[in-house]
């Protein structure tokens, strides 16, 4: 689902947004949330944006209204006492748009709060989603937005999750003055994964899942097919597509492709390959095929994609 469909929430002024600071006050993902959206709220004012931060004994003695309510927790916090718990996380379901950071994610989907949803979790976590991943659609993603559930996996993503955020709600000029401020040229978006090493993420769960996306990692240019991936990690077709809808919410050949257009995308941004160049070496033998495909995965054409690297931004 598109973060396009958060815009509706800012026809009511103020919007007003909960942040619930579960861990500590100076970890990268709370500040890497909070920043942004407090110099956010400081250039557009109370009237459009009535930004709330407060601890978790706090939040349970306020009053509910919010629009967007997020639980913030860095992946080493321990959970809250379960009394608590439960009370902060129905405030937050109280807001129209709701969900985690961090640690927070893998609460609300311990709570069985994501059944079926697509949630990103801090790979550092995925030890401990035994009996979660079959509720809850845990994706590699840097950040997501399923209904009306949002999830970011914390860390330094923490910071262009907020910044997602400000630019769908209050537009790209806004964003614009907030990236100058922080100083950032590039924002990710919530399509990107998380840039660790797969064994370190799925390893110790799911080592031939691991195997096989380190393969499709090394096989750009030359994709293998379903079939070839699953013989060489020791799987059925069928028992290798259960392992990618289970943990990634895809099937291999559609996560494959993602990830060969990802990395197309990339290359447009930061070299100067020509696009038929850039669609050779990401496995499309016609251009065609990899524009269509671009434009269905990130609604714009690698030509228009490429200009993103020659227009700046206007403030």
């Amino acid at each position: 689902m598109s973060f396009d469909n958060l815009s509706r929430v800012t026809q009511e002024r103020p919007l007003r947004m909960l942040l619930v600071n579960a861990g500590e006050s100076d970890a990268l993902t709370w500040a890497g949330l909070v920043q942004p959206l407090r110099l956010a709220a400081a250039a557009l004012g109370r009237d459009v944006l009535h930004l709330e931060t407060m601890t978790p004994a706090q939040v349970v003695l306020a009053q509910p209204g919010w629009h967007i309510a997020l639980l913030v927790a860095d992946e080493g916090q321990s959970p809250l006492a379960p009394e608590l718990s439960r009370a902060v996380i129905e405030r937050c379901r109280s807001a129209e748009y709701w969900g985690g950071v961090g640690a927070g994610v893998l609460w609300l989907a311990a709570a069985g709060l994501m059944a079926g949803v697509r949630i990103a979790l801090p790979w550092a976590l995925y030890a401990d989603t035994e009996g979660i991943s079959e509720r809850a659609i845990l994706t590699p993603h840097l950040f997501e937005l399923d209904g009306r559930h949002l999830s970011c996996c914390g860390g330094a993503a923490s910071i262009d999750f907020s910044l997602t955020l400000i630019e769908h709600l209050f537009g790209a000029t806004v964003q614009a003055g907030i990236k100058e401020s922080l100083c950032i040229e590039r924002v990710r978006s919530h399509e990107e994964r998380q840039r660790v090493a797969l064994q370190a993420r799925f390893g110790a769960l799911q080592p031939r899942l691991s195997e096989a996306v380190t393969l499709m990692e090394t096989n750009i240019e030359e994709p293998l097919s379903t079939d070839d991936i699953a013989n060489l990690v020791g799987l059925s077709r069928r028992q290798l597509e259960r392992l990618f809808k289970q943990y990634l919410g895809s099937l291999p050949s559609r996560y494959y492709l993602e990830l060969r257009l990802q990395r197309a995308r990339q290359l447009l941004l930061e070299t100067n390959h020509s696009i038929v160049q850039v669609g050779l070496m990401c496995g499309f033998s016609s251009g065609s095929h990899f524009s269509t495909a671009f434009g269905a995965l990130f609604g714009n054409t690698p030509r228009e994609e490429r200009q993103r690297k020659l227009v700046p931004p206007t403030a």
